[in-house]
C-alpha cells in the first residue's frame, strides 16, 4: 500500500512540511484544522463557538477532498486553549456532529495567537 497525501484549496494550506491529510489503504488521518478562512488566510471568529464552526468546515473540506465525510470519522482529537471553553465548545460540537458519534479526546494546549481550537480526525474509509 502506498501512502497518498490529500490536498484541497477549500481548507487552509499547511504552514510547515505536512499534508492536510494522508491516506494509506482505508485509513485517513486529517491534520489538525483551525479556524483559518482558506480564501483570506485570516482567523474566523473570536469565540470558541465561531472558531469551532469554521474549524469543522475546514475539516469537512479536507475529508471531502479525500472522498470522505464526517460519517467516516472514528476518532476526533480536540485541542482547546482554555478549560473555561469546554462547555461552549461542546454545545457547538453537539450541533455539528450526528450519530453514530466518533470517539473524541479533548486536551488543553497552547495555539498560535488568536486561535482557540484545533481538531484533527482519523477516518476509516470503505474503499
Amino acid at each position: 500500500m502506498t501512502k497518498v497525501t490529500i490536498s484541497t484549496e477549500n481548507a487552509p494550506a499547511p504552514v510547515a512540511a505536512y499534508a492536510q491529510a494522508a491516506r494509506k489503504g482505508n485509513i485517513l488521518q486529517v491534520a489538525g484544522q483551525v479556524s483559518i478562512d482558506p480564501k483570506t488566510g485570516e482567523v474566523v471568529g473570536t469565540t470558541v463557538a465561531e472558531q469551532a464552526r469554521q474549524t469543522v468546515r475546514n475539516l469537512e473540506a479536507v475529508l471531502d477532498g479525500a472522498g470522505a465525510s464526517l460519517d467516516d470519522v472514528v476518532m476526533m482529537r480536540v485541542y482547546l486553549t482554555d478549560t473555561a471553553h469546554f462547555a461552549e465548545f461542546n454545545e457547538t460540537y453537539n450541533a455539528l456532529v450526528r450519530e453514530p458519534f466518533a470517539a473524541r479526546t479533548t486536551v488543553y494546549v497552547g495555539l498560535p495567537a488568536g486561535l482557540l481550537v484545533e481538531i484533527d480526525a482519523l477516518a476509516v474509509l470503505d474503499s
